[in-house]
């Protein structure tokens, strides 16, 4: 890293974001990136840059880490942000304090903006060694992307094309300080082990290691480009979302178009998919268990747990919903006519005026399934929820979220979707309509 011109360079793709942030450790490379882009913009027109710390709270010294940043970044005029994050016990304090990290990162990116990380090409390297001893698949062996979505905005990493080895001796003749986390050198954390003892008896013995893994992340990431044009076409030609606007805002797969692709096709489909999503990618012994399930009898609902998120099968139908489910709907009063955030999390009712339901007086509330609810529609015979619900399609799994309207202990209207014929205003009654919206603001 012998000028600034290639991070510039790098920096080409956010030169009109409205904002900059960059994620600053307080460490070797996060120095050397901030105070390049901090050079850079005195002589080019950089989008305004703030710095983003993330307080983990592991190491003793993490407030002296803070003190750290704080000072470097006001003696460069950057803003910092300070976020405290608590780890929840047990797992891999690793991987919990990558998952806080990108969580703080996701939460403060406003649209448009990007964030810069300063992984180095040892970064990469250690990345793709450690990927293929857990057995990774083509797209871990494309590595960290120089550039990914995240949240509103986007990540870059500038520095990938430079050694650990070149930005300490940039950071040497530029006379910067920086923090020398102990956690780095600690053999009991997997990736340290790879960094001081097996990476450098591989430089021994087979120097070109490290540019032949370098390229094969290349190639990789070539293949990983085809992979993803044809699930791209696959998911075009697996149909439309549902129409019904409860079920169209959840993501879903047309199970029989799906089970017609090859499994090779479906695995990469899937995959494809859940990125879209925004999800880390299952390994493969959670692909395999979805792919087994997907092949279980029509009338079985299996769902399988990935990383923050829940598949669920039903109604003919992959679902792609919370890790935790659609929260199920807690009684609460109301007063007619009003719009409302329901209490559970399960959406809002929305009200409007001049609608089919009559306003009459009378105790209402909001009310969910308890089993046994039945609703006479307008020139119907009395009929069930349940097979009200079997008929319209409506997935078990969110049944259960499904407002239904009281008045006086009478069942009025199902989420203002199917009303009581009762219930209907009468010419001279004031009436309101209702709309249930199943995503909570």
């Amino acid at each position: 890293m012998s000028d600034l011109q290639g991070v510039l360079e790098q920096l080409a793709p956010c030169m009109d974001a409205p904002a900059l942030w960059l994620g600053l450790s307080g460490g070797l490379d996060s120095m050397v990136l901030l105070h390049a882009v901090t050079e850079l913009r005195r002589h080019s027109p950089l989008p305004p840059l703030k710095a983003i710390h993330v307080h983990h709270g592991i190491h003793p010294d993490a407030d002296r880490w803070v003190e750290h940043c704080q000072r470097e970044c006001a003696a460069r005029q950057v803003d910092l942000v300070v976020h405290r994050v608590t780890l929840p016990p047990g797992g891999n304090v690793e991987e919990l304090a990558r998952d806080a990290r990108y969580g703080v990162f996701e939460q403060q990116l406003g649209a448009g903006n990007w964030l810069l990380l300063a992984h180095h090409a040892d970064d990469q390297l250690e990345t793709l060694l450690f990927r293929l001893m857990r057995g990774t698949g083509v797209r871990g062996l494309a590595g960290m992307p120089r550039s990914r979505a995240l949240g509103q905005g986007r990540l870059l990493r500038p520095l990938l094309d430079w050694t650990r080895a070149q930005l300490a001796d940039w950071a040497a003749a530029q006379g910067l300080a920086w923090i020398e986390d102990p956690a780095n050198a600690d053999p009991r954390y997997a990736r340290t082990a790879l960094r001081h003892q097996l990476l450098p008896y591989l430089r021994q013995h087979w120097p070109m290691l490290p540019n032949n893994l370098l390229r094969l992340a290349g190639h990789a990431g070539e293949a990983n480009q085809l992979l993803d044009e044809r699930a791209a076409e696959d998911l075009q030609a697996l149909g439309e979302p549902p129409a019904d606007p409860w079920l169209a805002c959840w993501p879903s797969l047309d199970m029989q178009a799906l089970g017609g692709l090859s499994p090779a096709r479906q695995k990469n489909l899937l995959r494809y998919w859940l990125h879209q999503q925004g999800l880390r990618l299952p390994d493969q012994r959670h692909l395999h268990t979805l792919l087994e399930q997907l092949a279980a009898a029509d009338d079985s609902q299996p769902r399988v747990r990935i990383h923050q998120g829940l598949v669920h099968r039903s109604s003919g139908r992959l679902w792609l919903l919370p890790e935790q489910g659609v929260p199920a709907g807690q009684d609460q009063s109301w007063e007619a006519g009003s719009s409302v955030k329901l209490t559970a999390g399960n959406g809002w009712l929305r009200c409007s005026a001049g609608g089919p339901l009559a306003l009459r007086a009378g105790q209402w509330r909001i009310g969910y399934r308890r089993g046994g609810e039945e609703i006479r529609l307008p020139g119907r015979p009395t009929q069930s929820l349940k097979n009200l619900f079997q008929s319209a399609g409506i997935p078990a799994w969110l049944r259960p979220a499904v407002p239904l309207l009281y008045c006086d202990e009478r069942l009025v209207s199902v989420a203002g979707r199917w009303h009581a014929e009762s219930a209907l205003a009468d010419a001279g009654e004031t009436g309101f309509g209702v709309i249930w919206e199943p995503i909570p603001d």
